[in-house]
């Protein structure tokens, strides 16, 4: 027997192994006989985050007598999340780490587009990293110089409020090369199931750095179902070349619609 004293739980491990030989069909598990003191100290590692900490103090569970259930059932199914609840829990967690029990881990959040956030949502992460128990944050844009949203007349760079920005660390990044973006055709290319032989990957290259990595991306689809009706097992130059007639990445919408203007409705 494997007994949790103080989360009262019991399991059975098994059947002791000199039993074994006397039945010939058994579905038991056969364990040794424990030997020595029969207690003994087990440490248990469990990996949970803060927000299954939340859900589970603002659903607690009560006891099994008839009031505590008729309780429960009135109870609404959804509970919210307090601030209140929140300090608590992270005074608990904070009392762990300090006597040993426990362990922080930091997490990653990843907020992509972060220019669509408002002041208020700025103002709140702002507060939010101070806190010592704060996640490893990523924000990621492609905005330059714009209005920070909630705002009338406020520009700043990224569209994130300076004094957010001075708190951050800016990751610099450099424009793909023909040679990565052939690289990462290919990679993309073997994903899909999709065969490209080297000419075909050289001129997509050619094709995204004269466009966009992500316009070059969405040809193999069609050039690979051209190929097919073409009956051969691999895309080719030829295919590359007639499906990037057919459509027109943003760029070359864009300049279109700028030079025949006069020709669309307004």
């Amino acid at each position: 027997m494997s007994i949790e004293f103080l989360l009262k739980y019991f399991q059975r491990q098994g059947r002791s192994d000199s039993y074994a030989t006397e039945f010939d069909l058994e579905a038991e598990e056969y364990v040794p006989l424990p030997k020595g003191d029969v207690h003994k100290k087990k440490e248990v590692i469990q990996d949970v985050t803060l927000h299954d900490l939340d859900i589970a103090n603002a659903r607690p569970q009560g006891g099994q007598d008839i009031m505590s259930m008729m309780g429960q059932l009135m109870k609404p199914k959804k509970t919210e999340i307090t601030d209140k609840l929140r300090k608590e829990i992270n005074k608990v967690v904070n009392k762990y780490i300090d006597q040993g029990i426990a362990e922080l881990v930091p997490g990653v959040l990843f907020i992509d587009e972060v220019h669509m956030l408002d002041i208020e949502c700025f103002t709140y992460l702002h507060r939010a990293l101070e806190s010592t128990i704060a996640p490893i944050v990523i924000f990621a844009t492609n905005r330059g110089k714009c209005t920070i949203r909630g705002t009338e007349d406020i520009v700043a760079p990224h569209g994130i409020p300076l004094d957010l920005l001075d708190r951050v660390m800016i990751i610099r990044t450099l424009p793909y090369s023909e040679e990565e973006m052939v690289q990462i055709l290919k990679i993309r290319a073997t994903t899909e199931n999709i065969t490209l032989d080297e000419d075909s990957a050289l001129s997509l290259g050619k094709i995204g750095v004269q466009t966009t990595l992500r316009y070059s991306v969405q040809l193999l689809t069609p050039s690979n179902l051209l190929a097919r009706i073409n009956g051969k097992d691999a895309i080719s130059k030829e295919e590359i070349e007639e499906i990037n007639k057919l459509f027109y990445d943003a760029k070359a919408s864009a300049k279109i619609l700028a030079e025949q203007e006069d020709k669309y409705m307004k």
